[in-house]
C-alpha cells in the first residue's frame, strides 16, 4: 500500500460512537453531521456545547441510526441534528465511513460503523440556538488560514516541531516518501507549494507526529512518543476533529467545479460578500478584479435591480446566482487555482 493510500484510508480513526456496544455480533450505525456555514465573512462549523465528564469538551452534532424509529440514514441524520440544534436540514453529501470492534472478539464482535456527513446552510440559520455553537473552522485548524498570508503558527510551532520529528526517523529504504518529504509536501516548506485541499493529510500528518491527539485521548496532557514534542492545544474536537478536516477538504475541492458556494451565500448578495465567503473557504486572500471577471465572465451570477448603501462609499450592486449556468456548463464552479497561495 502507497503512503497516500494508508493516510486518506488506514489512518481512518473510530468515532464517538464506538463506546455505544452493540450485542455481540450485531451492527450499530452512527452518524455524525458536519454542518458548514460562513457568517460575518468567517467560516463555522456548528457544534454541541460539553457533553459532560470524559467527552471531548465539544462535539458534531448526530447519533445512532434506530431502524425501527427511522427509514433512511438521512432521517436519523436530520432527526438527530434537529433534536439537537434545531436546525432542519435538507440535503447532505456523505463524506467518510470508518468502522471499528465495539466489543468482544473473533468473527461474531459487535462493529460500530460511523458514517459522516457534509451539510451545507445558509448565514440565516446561524443564529444562536439550543445547544449548538458556531465555532470558526480555523480555531481548531488555524494552519489553514492563509486570508493574511502564511500562517504565524506554521512558522512558529509546526514546522519546528514537524522538522524535529522528521530529523528523528531513522533511514530506510523502502522506496516510500519519508517524513521529511511528507512535511513538505503536505505544509508547503521549502519552496513546495501549499495545496489547500490537503486538509486531511495534514491533520493526519499532525496527528502521526503527536503533535495533535484525537480519539479518547483528546485533550490529555501527554507528549509525543519521542517525549520532544508538546502537542499542540487546537484539536478540541476529539475523534471527530478528522471528520472536521474531511468536510472542508470536500468542500474546498467542490467550490472549484460545483456552484456549492451559493449554498452558503444569502439569496442576493454583492460580489465583493461572494469573494470574502470563497476566500473564508479556500483560505487564500484573492485579486478582487480577478475574482470580479471569474465568476461574471463565468455566467455564475447575474445583477439584480437592488443596490447596497454604504454610509461614505458607493453604493454596491446586488446579485444572485444565475441557475442557468448549469445547463451551459459541465463544471460550473468558482475555477481558483489549485495550490495557489
Amino acid at each position: 500500500m502507497t503512503w497516500p493510500q494508508r493516510h486518506s484510508e488506514g489512518a481512518r480513526r473510530p468515532m464517538s460512537y464506538a463506546s455505544v456496544a452493540p450485542a455481540t455480533g450485531s451492527i450499530a450505525v452512527g452518524l455524525t453531521a458536519v454542518v458548514l456555514a460562513v457568517r460575518d465573512d468567517e467560516p463555522v462549523v456548528a457544534v454541541l456545547a460539553d457533553a459532560g465528564e470524559g467527552r471531548p469538551r465539544q462535539t458534531l452534532p448526530g447519533g445512532l441510526f434506530r431502524a425501527g424509529e427511522h427509514d433512511s440514514l438521512d432521517a436519523g441524520l436530520f432527526a438527530a441534528v434537529a433534536r439537537q440544534t434545531g436546525l432542519e436540514l435538507h440535503q447532505t453529501r456523505q463524506i467518510a465511513g470508518t468502522s471499528t470492534r465495539a466489543g468482544g472478539a473473533g468473527p461474531i464482535a459487535s462493529v460500530v460503523l460511523c458514517i459522516s456527513y457534509l451539510a451545507l446552510v445558509g448565514p440565516e440559520q446561524t443564529s444562536q440556538r439550543g445547544g449548538v455553537v458556531w465555532r470558526s473552522w480555523y480555531h481548531y485548524f488555524p494552519w489553514e488560514d492563509w486570508r493574511h498570508g502564511r500562517p504565524a503558527c506554521l512558522k512558529q510551532e509546526i514546522e519546528p516541531a514537524l522538522n524535529a520529528w522528521a530529523g528523528a526517523e531513522p533511514v530506510c529504504a523502502n522506496g516510500r516518501p519519508g517524513r521529511a518529504q511528507r512535511v513538505r509536501l503536505c505544509f508547503g516548506c521549502d519552496g513546495a507549494a501549499w495545496d489547500e485541499e490537503k486538509v486531511v493529510e495534514r491533520y493526519d500528518l499532525l496527528c502521526e507526529a503527536g503533535l495533535i491527539r484525537d480519539g479518547e485521548a483528546a485533550g490529555a496532557d501527554v507528549r509525543a512518543p519521542n517525549g520532544a514534542l508538546a502537542q499542540l492545544r487546537y484539536a478540541e474536537l476529539g475523534d471527530h476533529g478528522r471528520a472536521l478536516a474531511s468536510a472542508i477538504a470536500d468542500l474546498r475541492r467542490m467550490i472549484k467545479y460545483r456552484p456549492v458556494v451559493f449554498e452558503l451565500m444569502p439569496e442576493v448578495f454583492t460580489l465583493f460578500e461572494l469573494q470574502k465567503t470563497v476566500e473564508a473557504i479556500l483560505g487564500p486572500h484573492l485579486h478582487k478584479q480577478n475574482f470580479r471577471r471569474l465568476v461574471e465572465g463565468g455566467g455564475l451570477v447575474e445583477p439584480t435591480e437592488q443596490y447596497r448603501f454604504r454610509t461614505g462609499g458607493r453604493p454596491a450592486r446586488l446579485y444572485r446566482f444565475r441557475p442557468d449556468v448549469l445547463l451551459e456548463r459541465l463544471a460550473p464552479g468558482v475555477r481558483i487555482k489549485q495550490g495557489r497561495v
